[in-house]
C-alpha cells in the first residue's frame, strides 16, 4: 500500500511565494515520474509541471518562469516552488506519482490536495 501526503499550501498575496511538499511512503521499489497538477473551480484538472525519473521537467505555459519542480528520491518527495504567484494560480493543487511497487507492478497515485489561494 502507498500513500502520497501533501503540505505547504496555503493563503498567499499576489507576488508572494509558497512550497509544495509531497511524500511518498509505503512498499516502494522506486519512483518514475513525479508531477503536480491543480484544479480550479469549474475547470478541469490540468498539470502544472513534471519531472522524470531522470530529473527532466516540463511546465505548463502559465507557471514557466515562475515555478520550479524538484524531486528528492531518497526522501521519495517531490517539491513545487511557486514565486510570483498570481490570483489565477488559486487551485487546489495535486502531486501525482508513477510508482514501482516491490513485486507488484507500476501504478499511479495521487497526493490527497492541498488548497492554494492567491489573493490580497
Amino acid at each position: 500500500q502507498v500513500q502520497l501526503v501533501e503540505s505547504g499550501g496555503g493563503l498567499v498575496q499576489p507576488g508572494g511565494s509558497l512550497r509544495l511538499s509531497c511524500a511518498a511512503s509505503g512498499n516502494i521499489f522506486s519512483i518514475n515520474a513525479m508531477g503536480w497538477y491543480r484544479q480550479a473551480p469549474g475547470k478541469e484538472r490540468e498539470l502544472v509541471a513534471r519531472i522524470t525519473g531522470g530529473g527532466n521537467t516540463n511546465y505548463a505555459d502559465s507557471v514557466k518562469g515562475r515555478f520550479t519542480i524538484s524531486r528528492e528520491n531518497v526522501k521519495n518527495t517531490v517539491y513545487l516552488e511557486m514565486n510570483s504567484l498570481k490570483p489565477e494560480d488559486t487551485a487546489v493543487y495535486y502531486c501525482n506519482m508513477v510508482i514501482v511497487l516491490t513485486n507488484e507492478g507500476t501504478y499511479k497515485y495521487w497526493g490527497q490536495g492541498t488548497q492554494v489561494t492567491v489573493s490580497s
